[in-house]
């Protein structure tokens, strides 16, 4: 039954490969004439240049969403042997996101280390994701908090963000794909759905967990517990 289950995921993540890639020319394509329509046609009226912002945006969206979803059908062959250190990368995840936080008067703070072995790039996705999306969520003039430690042989990563909370019965959904708890926020903020699938996605295939460790009126708490590897516990 376990072997006919993952003949099932590994036909669906095929699939949903097959479909992203063949998307991407066409999406391209359709981005590429909305900009050179709108910049041949700078003095069209306000309704138009209003449906042409919302063609961009939209193709935009579609754009990333199979961006995403390519990345997601390509997890597994991603080699996982690189030895990482959180506290830079949290670093440059922080720096890269400034202008974000900044433009909603968001504070950002990092505190601890810790190291692990797994894939580069695919854990600065991890960390991206998880405090961009706790930007998005977080009440103006507030603070997103990243802090990382080993504890027992695995590495704890903590985002934690100032917004409204997730109701609970909500708080395993979340990392389903396309789920989105605030419809009205997503749509403001220009998400797809996708980011947290993203992040629990690669936390499994290092061997690790995500979940919603507290969440409330006055923000919430996502830990991420991922094993340190023998490379780096033996070191």
């Amino acid at each position: 039954m376990i072997d006919r289950l993952d003949e099932g995921f590994s036909a669906q993540r095929q699939f949903t490969g097959n479909a992203a890639h063949e998307l991407r020319t066409p999406l391209a394509l359709m981005q590429a004439q909305i900009e050179l329509f709108s910049a041949e046609h700078p003095d069209v009226g306000s309704e138009e240049a209003a449906f042409l912002e919302l063609l961009q945006e939209q193709t935009e969206k579609m754009s990333q969403m199979t961006k995403t979803l390519l990345e997601m059908s390509e997890l597994r062959s991603v080699p996982c042997n690189d030895r990482i250190e959180l506290a830079p990368m949290v670093e440059e995840v922080l720096a890269d996101l400034a202008p974000l936080a900044e433009a909603r008067g968001i504070a950002l703070e990092r505190s601890g280390d810790a190291q692990l072995i797994g894939s580069d790039t695919l854990i600065y996705r991890l960390v991206f994701n998880l405090v961009e999306n706790a930007i998005g969520y977080s009440r103006p003039d507030t603070a997103v908090r990243v802090s990382t430690c080993e504890e027992g042989g695995c590495v704890i990563l903590r985002v934690e963000d100032s917004g409204p909370g997730i109701p609970e019965q909500f708080k395993e959904s979340i990392f389903q794909p396309f789920f989105r708890v605030d419809l009205s926020r997503s749509r403001e903020y220009g998400g797809v759905g996708l980011g947290l699938s993203l992040v629990w996605e690669i936390a499994a295939l290092h061997g690790g967990t995500v979940e919603v460790e507290a969440s409330s009126e006055d923000g919430t708490v996502m830990r991420v517990k991922l094993p340190v590897g023998e490379a780096v516990a033996t070191a």
